[in-house]
């Protein structure tokens, strides 16, 4: 049988209908030379090495899984794990594309890494790879996003990043999108722009999700240790879709394993209180490629909410749109008050305090569990919640999930 990531995406960079690379002519080059320098790269002995290197020795791989017994018992049903990337350094699995993407930047002679954030992760974990490789990093960040996720913006400045705040639009994540590449073309020649998740003009979407593989390895080898078995239901919150991807990828062509793409249905189903593009969206064009995405009744991006800034996109990734139309993904989602129980619970039953991104998957993994019992869901725990602790608080308190 052939492999699905030997094959997908295409050398264009399309998955089936979807993906591509629509750029302005002075992009053109510089994304050329990326794709070339990365299909040579990711095969060299001596990058591969160094990556391996890093994985293990700075990042703390490979993170564990953990059998969640506690949530299990008070769920009934299926038995429920998770993929620990929450223990990767810098807390989250963003790091594993961007040490590959900065390593990527090295071996081509850059001297800076710019990019987008959300929740603040990814700018996180670049501006650690910028500082391991003693590069400048700017990161583009929505000044509603700013205000959420405080904690990650004084790490980004400590860590020595510049943070450029967005406040155009809807001060969210497109916006920082829209911003980070305008500043990128005049600094083209000495920068690489890192994109945030398996999002944006080929090669991007097939490179972070190579990069995000290894999750997908480990958590399969780690299963099967511990059980005997592979796990029945596999699933992880999808907003770009980088998590998703990286878990997905090890399972990807196991028929009897179910996969599950929960994206965030905000506080309802009206456009503006979601972000669920996958169960909502129609084919369009975003920041350079091919997918499904949110429209307004001018056929633009339409404005989007959800309680966890990661997943505040009006696009998904590429691959998630065709994988949705084989049927291979099935896509659901969870609201902002289920991803909220479900933080408050995974604090309380298990001693560990998730990002509000994962805490979609974890309310998944709570709703479904009853309903197969003697079966298993693997979720991917992709953050932990350090950053998300104030905003809650806040928020929401500090008392039990309902």
């Amino acid at each position: 049988m052939t492999s699905y990531l030997k094959t997908t995406p295409d050398s264009d960079g399309f998955f089936g209908d979807y993906g591509g690379a629509e750029l302005p002519p002075p992009l053109i080059p510089h994304f050329k030379e990326i794709r070339e320098a990365y299909g040579k790269i990711s095969k060299s002995a001596e990058f591969i090495r160094e990556l391996r290197y890093i994985r293990k020795h700075f990042q703390g791989r490979p993170t564990p899984v953990s059998h969640f017994k506690n949530l299990s018992d008070i769920c009934g049903g299926a038995q429920i794990y998770a993929k620990r990337e929450d223990l990767n350094h810098t807390g989250a699995h963003k790091l594993n594309h961007c040490m590959g993407e900065a390593l990527l930047a090295k071996y081509m002679g850059k001297t800076k890494l710019m990019a987008e954030t959300g929740a603040g992760q990814h700018g996180v974990a670049l501006a650690t790879a910028a500082a391991y490789f003693g590069m400048e990093c700017e990161i583009h960040m929505g000044e509603i996003d700013i205000e959420k996720e405080a904690p990650n913006v004084t790490r980004m400045k400590l860590l020595g990043a510049t943070v450029v705040p967005v406040g155009f639009g809807g001060r969210s994540l497109k916006e920082a999108v829209d911003s980070a590449f305008q500043a990128y073309v005049p600094q083209a020649d000495k920068a690489l722009f890192a994109i945030g998740s398996v999002v944006g003009p080929h090669p991007f979407p097939m490179m972070v999700r190579d990069f995000q593989h290894v999750v997908g390895i480990e958590a399969r080898e780690q299963f099967e240790e511990m059980t005997g078995d592979l796990p029945d239901i596999v699933a992880a919150c999808v907003g770009g879709g980088s998590n998703a991807m990286g878990l997905f990828s090890g399972f990807i062509d196991e028929d009897d394993v179910a996969l599950y793409g929960v994206e965030p249905m905000g506080t309802s189903s009206k456009l503006g209180d979601h972000a669920a593009t996958i169960t909502f969206g129609e084919d369009g064009d975003i920041h350079g490629f091919r997918t499904l995405v949110l429209k307004d009744d001018k056929g633009e991006p339409a404005p989007v909410h959800t309680v966890a800034s990661g997943l505040d996109y009006p696009g998904v990734g590429p691959e998630h749109a065709h994988l949705h139309k084989t049927g291979r993904v099935t896509y659901t989602s969870a609201n902002d008050k289920e991803a909220i129980d479900a933080f408050f619970a995974l604090s309380r039953h298990e001693g560990i305090i998730p990002a509000l991104e994962s805490a979609h998957a974890v309310a998944f993994a709570m709703r479904e569990a009853p309903k197969h019992p003697g079966k298993s869901i693997l979720i991917n725990l992709s953050g932990r919640g350090d950053k998300d602790i104030d905003y809650v608080v806040e928020k929401f308190g500090i008392g039990e999930a309902d």
